[in-house]
């Protein structure tokens, strides 16, 4: 090794842990990070690098592109697989990554949001990640769009309310008294408090879960909120994996291990307790319903 590639490659680690956040919040993959973080440092030792004068901008550059026509060739896989589905559908990418680094990495970026990321297209993705997650100026954005910078920013205006949930949610309501309630349940869930649950359920809830959601592959209702607490018990494994997020406008869950989406719990509510519960898990329902983060003031701000 050259002593100019060892100071090359010293300066491309410098830089690695900012690409690599870049890289995961464009593919919420850890493993096509990896691979797109080091394809761009292939790029970087074969390019000319003597004009450059800010090599982390370049390198965030490089990378997008990269993670772009990734996305581009992830959805053209999803056409191909799901037939007449809609394209935006969410399937689950094939990695060998440790679960347990995906976990963290998942929950450092917030499982909802990565949910609700998948749902853009690429360029709007591209857009809100490095516009709104780390503050690329639209005149950066722009050339690795193949559009103007006006352009770009219209973009990232449809991806934050595709991601804020601006069009679907009804003013007339209260999401925080729903987001109250919601929080309630997970966490009684969570703790396996049989009382917070009975607490929290309608006497008289109902429960719904499609075939797709439950192991027997039948679906399944339940009435009564001594039934459904019991259910709700079995899911506090599954707890962790859960977050609150906009399903059609009104507050529910996404249950999403390692930021991939398994199903969504959607609730009615009605002076403060929770009617029905139904759990979503088949791939064509899934497609048709629109997800939103429910506070973006609680988004995680990359720290590098």
């Amino acid at each position: 090794m050259t002593d100019e590639t060892q100071w090359l490659g010293q300066r491309f680690e410098d830089h690695r842990a900012h690409l690599t956040a870049v890289a995961y919040r464009m593919l919420g993959s850890a493993s096509e990070a990896d691979d797109a973080v080091q394809q761009a440092w292939l790029r970087l030792d074969r390019a000319d690098t003597a004009g450059v004068r800010n090599l982390r901008n370049w390198l965030t550059a490089v990378v997008a592109h990269i993670c772009l026509d990734i996305l581009r060739a992830r959805k053209a896989r999803r056409e191909e697989l799901v037939g007449a589905l809609p394209a935006d559908l969410p399937i689950v990418p094939a990695d060998t990554v440790d679960p347990e680094q995906e976990a963290v990495m998942a929950d450092s970026v917030g499982l909802a949001l990565l949910v609700v990321l998948d749902t853009l297209t690429p360029a709007e993705r591209l857009t809100f990640v490095l516009h709104d997650l780390f503050d690329l100026p639209y005149a950066e954005l722009a050339p690795i769009l193949g559009r103007t910078p006006a352009a770009a920013a219209q973009l990232a205006v449809r991806a934050r309310r595709r991601v804020r949930g601006t069009s679907i949610v009804d003013t007339d309501r209260s999401i925080a008294d729903e987001r109250a309630v919601v929080d309630a349940f997970l966490m009684a869930a969570h703790a396996g408090d049989f009382d917070a649950l009975i607490a929290v359920l309608d006497p008289n809830v109902e429960l719904h879960a499609d075939g797709v959601a439950v192991p027997s592959g039948q679906p399944v209702r339940m009435h009564g909120a001594r039934r459904v607490t019991a259910s709700a018990l079995m899911f506090s494994a599954r707890a962790r994996h859960t977050r609150p997020a906009l399903i059609d406008g009104h507050v529910g869950l996404v249950v999403a291990p390692n930021g991939i989406l398994d199903c969504l719990l959607a609730f009615t509510i009605t002076d403060h307790r929770i009617t029905t519960i139904d759990i979503i898990a088949d791939p064509q329902r899934l497609a048709t319903i629109s997800l939103a983060v429910p506070d973006m003031t609680q988004l995680p701000r990359p720290e590098a």
